[in-house]
């Protein structure tokens, strides 16, 4: 008997007797939380529709690669090749308005002074052209080789196409994903006789532009600009009282 009492015994019993305890108290607390908690369900929504891009943007860059003492050469030459790049977009059916010109600038082109060869620099301008005809300017863009007939270096961008009401589009889709995800809700309930309430909560998800068909969707968001057909996306992460 005196060995029972020894401190080898007692502490380890005082130990596990605290333990089971707090074990207890952890389970009443965790059954009293569940039972406290709100009867909810929360899903993700989501509605996506086909729109068309109705503002396109291409920026083409005139350029001469120049050694060092051609640079001031250079400036009018590019300026004059600039001058006939917006004459050809003019020509083709585009508002002037809608022509801007960058600055003229040179940039030291370093790949020629690798081994310290003589220095090159390469003196730019860049013409953007801004259009709500996008198959204007998708026309122009693949037919490049009219403009750099014109004897002018050029390198073209790719042409970028958006949509101008997409703020509005937005609106519009998120009460079509709030209705998708109620009645993903509902199939959920019926699985567990329960019933879809009233709504708690609902959040709007990010905007995705995709081109169409694509899969490439993204946390914060993507807009692609490389197509004239779309298809947005828009979620709504929705959490409803469940009876």
């Amino acid at each position: 008997m005196a060995k029972f009492f020894d401190r080898e015994f007692v502490w380890p019993a005082i130990l596990l007797g605290v333990g089971l305890f707090i074990s207890a108290l952890a389970v009443s607390y965790t059954l009293y939380a569940i039972r406290g908690l709100d009867n909810t369900l929360s899903v993700t929504g989501s509605a996506k529709e086909q729109v068309k891009a109705d503002i396109a943007k291409w920026t083409v860059q005139v350029y001469r690669n120049v050694p060092e003492e051609g640079v001031t050469a250079a400036y009018t030459q590019v300026a004059r090749d600039g001058d006939v790049v917006k004459a050809y977009f003019k020509q083709a059916g585009i508002d002037e308005k809608k022509i801007t010109a960058n600055t003229v600038a040179a940039d030291q082109d370093w790949s020629y002074n690798q081994n310290g060869g003589p220095k090159r620099y390469v003196v730019r301008q860049d013409i953007t052209i801004e259009s709500s005809d996008v198959e204007k300017v998708q026309a122009l863009s693949q037919n490049i080789g009219a403009l750099a007939s014109k004897g002018v270096s050029i390198t073209p961008q790719q042409p970028q196409y958006y949509v101008s009401n997409l703020p509005q589009l937005r609106v519009s889709l998120l009460g079509k994903a709030i209705a998708d995800a109620k009645e993903r809700a509902n199939e959920i309930a019926k699985s567990g006789n329960a019933r879809v309430g009233k709504i708690k909560s609902a959040s709007s998800g990010v905007v995705q532009v995709l081109a169409p068909n694509a899969i490439n969707v993204e946390d914060y968001g993507s807009y692609d600009t490389s197509t004239i057909e779309k298809e947005v996306m828009v979620t709504a992460r929705t959490t409803f009282l469940v009876n």
